[in-house]
């Protein structure tokens, strides 16, 4: 690791919980999570090991896509509570040590924000420059047609571009016509931007998840994109949208103007973002313009990238593998990382790349903590996954699914295809594959109705999971904290011992080497963390199926720290071959000439 990559900052040490506010915890009754239900648990997440809340946007929406259609970034929707309620989350957090990340959405705002209210109301007004307008063009016969063929993020059979008939031109709006794309070059925006930064770092927030903040320089000229779908009138136009020749100007405009005078956390969403030069160039120690982003590499393993989020391919450890040692190399080279298998975007991680039925959900979301732990990078959890909690069942209809995204998906389905076709069904088990739904199912707190997320007789805004009775916070965490040597620790408390593992040896953790071991296993991935005091060896059955792995001559571990299959785990043998039950995760933390 290099000298500044081994700096010491709190942000590389802490451990991040994403919070889906819709999601978490109805305290008023309306079927509807809030920032009181937040403030009732903080206890349950500080004795899980969490260091930083972030939240899911709050501010005022009219919730056409979950809040990320701000109307005003200064208020609060009344759907999770008002400012007192933040203000008293803030000061709960830090009694308990504890900081708030807020979600920042300014590549777009609502279609009902004051300014796109005003931008839209004529040509001259005001702030028409502060959105993205074009003049129509028109085909051969004289139809109106959008200013180029992008397709849209949510629904590729759409237009990027939305008519606005009282104007006679188009916004562009990249995920929704409700979500009308900012136009980065104004500076007025950008100087809105930063006053809205402010204002909430003055309140006492800690930093910022920047929303796909790489999307918000764009190609000045908006040029058709290539043919990548023939047949299709709209076509994917990253190449144009995202990762602009401005990017880098506006983010260290942003840190110069703003985070340069606070201590905070900076995490940049940036999809679309694969090379590796590129992504040192945002992240290092010194010139980089954020903390870390996020990379879709990981969460996109098993898509098949010109069909997108709705498919699924075969993945193995090599790929894996490969993935990881390309985010661990942006360590190396002065920058930082992220680690995280869930989000709010993103289908239950034990589901996808384990193995969710009851005989082994547990065992896969231990190996998947173990994994995640045990790697350099700051860690994110997300709500639930502490748990296990997996994708919605397979008899639940498409009408179940609430997201925007698949409601659409769904949509261009039924357009195309028959009931009862091959198609049709392949299409509902993608759906109940990778739909974002699947993340966004409320908390499982108990076994009481609505799995204890909102009172009994309320109908909850999305419908609560239905293995709740068996996945629930109260069945995990009313054991006790558990011993490690114990034979049925709780995914609960077995993400509460990694974590404390992790921060007991953070110069291991955290700030060790990264170095890959038997790169040519078939279904194991091991690797080593090694810093000036010890060592310690992280070995991954990414499988169902028993295997082993052997030690080279004169290597083992003194003992087992922790394992998947708890107490069997730390009975291995610590030297030549061991036996790798389905999905059983180890890590051996020793002696530096172990």
């Amino acid at each position: 690791m290099s000298d500044k990559s081994s700096e010491k900052k709190w942000w590389k040490e802490a451990i991040v919980y994403q919070i889906y506010p819709s999601s978490f915890l109805d305290t008023d009754g309306d079927g509807v999570g809030n920032i009181n239900g937040i403030i009732e648990k903080l206890d349950y997440l500080k004795e899980l090991g969490v260091d930083i809340l972030w939240l899911s946007p709050i501010y005022k929406s009219p919730q056409e896509d979950m809040g990320y259609d701000i109307s005003d970034y200064r208020d609060i929707d009344p759907l999770y509570g008002n400012m007192e309620d933040v203000h008293r989350l803030i000061n709960e957090l830090k009694t308990r040590d504890m900081k708030l990340v807020m979600d920042l959405v300014v590549n777009h705002t609502s279609n009902q924000h004051p300014w796109f209210v005003e931008s839209a109301s004529s040509k001259d007004a005001r702030r028409r420059d502060w959105y993205i307008w074009r003049k129509p063009k028109y085909d051969a016969d004289g139809n109106r047609q959008p200013p180029n063929n992008w397709c849209s993020l949510f629904d590729e059979m759409e237009s990027a571009w939305t008519y606005d008939e009282k104007t006679d031109e188009y916004y562009l709006s990249l995920f929704s016509p409700f979500q009308p794309d900012l136009n980065w070059e104004t500076p007025f925006v950008r100087e809105e931007v930063h006053d809205i930064l402010r204002y909430w770092l003055e309140m006492g927030v800690s930093g910022f998840r920047m929303d796909v903040i790489n999307l918000i320089s764009k190609h000045p000229n908006f040029p058709d994109a290539d043919i990548r779908h023939p047949g299709r009138k709209y076509q994917p136009a990253e190449k144009y949208f995202a990762n602009g020749k401005r990017l880098m100007d506006y983010l260290q405009e942003m840190k110069t103007e703003v985070f340069n005078n606070y201590d905070t956390l900076t995490v940049g969403e940036m999809p679309f973002l694969d090379g590796e030069e590129e992504r040192l160039q945002m992240v290092k120690a010194e010139e980089g313009v954020v903390n870390m982003i996020f990379t879709f590499e990981m969460i996109g393993l098993d898509i098949v990238p010109e069909k997108g989020r709705f498919s699924n391919k075969p993945w193995c450890v090599r790929d894996l593998r490969a993935i990881v040692e390309k985010s661990c190399r942006i360590v190396t080279k002065d920058g930082w990382s992220t680690l995280f298998c869930e989000n709010h975007d993103q289908p239950r991680s034990v589901t996808r790349f384990c193995d969710d039925s009851d005989e082994h959900r547990v065992t896969g979301t231990k190996l998947l903590s173990i994994m995640q732990t045990s790697l350099p990078g700051t860690l994110y959890l997300y709500q639930g996954e502490e748990l296990g909690m997996r994708n919605v069942p397979l008899s639940w209809g498409p009408e179940e699914y609430k997201d925007i995204e698949s409601v659409k998906y769904w949509k261009n389905v039924c357009a195309q295809y028959k009931e009862g076709s091959r198609e049709m069904k392949e299409a509902k088990h993608y759906l109940r594959l990778k739909a974002r739904d699947n993340a966004r199912t409320p908390m499982q707190w108990n076994s009481k109705a609505n799995g204890g997320f909102c009172p009994a007789g309320v109908k909850p805004w999305m419908r609560v999971n239905d293995d709740y009775p068996i996945v629930n916070a109260e069945l995990q965490t009313s054991a006790g904290r558990a011993n490690k040597r114990s034979m049925l620790v709780s995914p609960y408390r077995f993400w509460q011992q990694v974590i404390a593992l992790r921060k007991k040896h953070i110069d291991l953790f955290v700030y060790g080497d990264f170095v890959i071991e038997k790169d040519t296993e078939k279904n194991v991935f091991a690797f080593r963390r090694v810093s000036e005091t010890c060592h310690s060896i992280t070995i991954l059955n990414f499988s169902k199926e028993e295997t082993t792995f052997t030690f080279d001559e004169g290597m083992g571990v003194r003992e087992w720290a922790l394992g998947s299959y708890d107490s069997l785990s730390l009975e291995k043998p610590r030297s030549g071959v061991i036996t790798l039950l389905p999905w059983e995760g180890l890590i051996g933390v020793v002696g530096k000439d172990a």
